[in-house]
């Protein structure tokens, strides 16, 4: 949530500074949008730079809260999910407990630190 902020703000200031410094909506499209695989972002916070993964794929397995995925390019990453991490998507997918495999999702966690959000995308 908070890297969706960080980059409408971005965005939003970019817009307000003139048409020609904006970040057009294909170019966030092409590296956030449908087709994107995997992303690692750092934002610069107050603290220093944070450092945050984004993994989208296919659910292979559940073990406890280690979640593992298979992206669209083939490789397999198992993410480990906070057990009370937010899920966004149908309501029967509502706890972190209730993911199992085929489910199309997107994780997003800072690096080495369990995913906080979850959006399941639908049925792979």
């Amino acid at each position: 949530m908070i890297l969706a902020t960080v980059l409408v703000a971005l965005n939003a200031f970019f817009w307000m500074a003139g048409g020609g410094m904006a970040l057009t909506k294909a170019i966030i499209n092409q590296f956030f949008g449908p087709r994107m695989i995997r992303a690692e972002v750092i934002v610069q916070s107050p603290g220093g730079p944070v450092d945050w993964r984004i993994d989208r794929g296919i659910i292979t397995a559940v073990s406890g809260t280690t979640v593992t995925v298979r992206e669209a390019d083939g490789t397999v990453q198992s993410v480990d999910v906070n057990p009370t991490a937010r899920v966004q998507g149908p309501a029967r997918f509502a706890s972190p407990s209730k993911l199992r495999p085929r489910l199309r999702v997107v994780l997003y966690h800072q690096a080495n630190a369990p995913a906080d959000l979850v959006q399941v995308e639908g049925i792979g």
